[in-house]
């Protein structure tokens, strides 16, 4: 990896992301609703001066796609990690759910992503590595047997079939593109009862980025690179 552009960037998984790339030498485009107040993310660029560019994304605004694209030009984009999302905080129960909280989830944790593919695909297809990964979530699985969680399942559910179209979309392209599921991990979403640590769950999406050939695009992985069900 030469270069990659993580959206989320400004905690948890994402910020690890960028950690462990800037520390392999990558160059990072890390994107975030609000930089002025990332402050782990603006301490870890300083820290590695001329690695780390912090860019504005705000997945809610359909303007922040074009945004991205202008402030990347035409900078090949090895690794496009759209890993920005959203939660609904509540168990969203049957006989429960709100309707405009379906709706918002969807708009942040599929169509943006969606729209970010589109900015960015060019900058990705004149890369070296030609990846995109969408991190989405074992909720999206239709073969997830728990129930609960609606928003947030449909959300995931919608954003696996945007992966799996883009996939053959882009495979003209040569570009290689997944869906993740990072494990339940220890972060402000994930809650303190988690298994899994964001160090753990980046180390092994990495290694995965690492391997990930034409053949497994349009599928969808775990975090430690075992093949999941739709």
């Amino acid at each position: 990896m030469k270069t990659v552009l993580i959206t989320g960037a400004n905690r948890g998984i994402g910020l690890e992301h960028v950690r462990s790339f800037a520390a392999k030498g990558v160059r990072v485009f890390a994107a975030a609703r609000s930089p002025r107040d990332a402050n782990e993310l603006n301490a870890l660029a300083a820290n590695h001066a001329g690695k780390i560019t912090i860019l504005q994304y705000e997945a809610l605004d359909p303007d922040s796609p074009a945004r991205l694209k202008t402030a990347v030009g035409d900078t090949p984009i090895d690794l496009l990690l759209a890993n920005a999302g959203a939660g609904s905080g509540e168990r969203e129960s049957f006989g429960a759910v709100d309707v405009e909280d379906v709706v918002r989830l969807i708009r942040i944790n599929s169509i943006a992503p969606l729209k970010l593919a589109e900015a960015l695909a060019d900058n990705v297809a004149t890369s070296d590595r030609k990846l995109i990964a969408f991190q989405s979530s074992l909720m999206g699985s239709i073969c997830d047997s728990s129930g609960g969680y609606y928003a947030y399942r449909v959300s995931k559910v919608a954003l696996n079939m945007v992966a799996k179209g883009v996939s053959n979309d882009l495979r003209t392209w040569g570009v290689i593109v997944v869906t993740m599921h990072p494990g339940w991990v220890e972060t402000r979403m994930g809650g303190p009862s988690a298994p899994l640590s964001v160090e753990q769950s980046v180390v092994g999406q990495q290694r995965l980025f690492d391997r990930l050939t034409m053949k497994d695009s349009g599928h969808f992985f775990n975090y430690d690179g075992k093949e999941l069900p739709w």
